[in-house]
């Protein structure tokens, strides 16, 4: 199954790491950290419009800065899982 990021980005949920809330991490100097190394390594793409930058996503081969929130990016990735396990017990 695929996760809808925003601005036209999907990717495997199979691929995804870790989605990180901005607003948190700009509390956290770990994760300020742990955000700058990926962004000085140029594997991140930024899918938000200036200050609407909401969720930082890890995947397998790349990172992204989303402008939707970390807990919708949740929702719809549970909504997932809750729709194939539904379809699967009508069988």
């Amino acid at each position: 199954m695929f996760l809808h990021l925003g601005s036209d980005v999907v990717v495997p949920k199979d691929d995804i790491v870790v989605i990180i809330d901005l607003e948190s991490a700009a509390q956290a100097n770990t994760t300020q950290e742990f955000i700058k190394s990926f962004d000085q390594s140029g594997k991140v793409k930024n899918i938000a419009e200036t200050g609407k930058e909401k969720s930082f996503i890890v995947t397998r081969h790349r990172a992204y800065i989303s402008p939707i929130s970390s807990m919708t990016l949740m929702k719809r990735g549970n909504n997932i899982v809750t729709m194939l396990k539904a379809m699967d017990e009508g069988r």
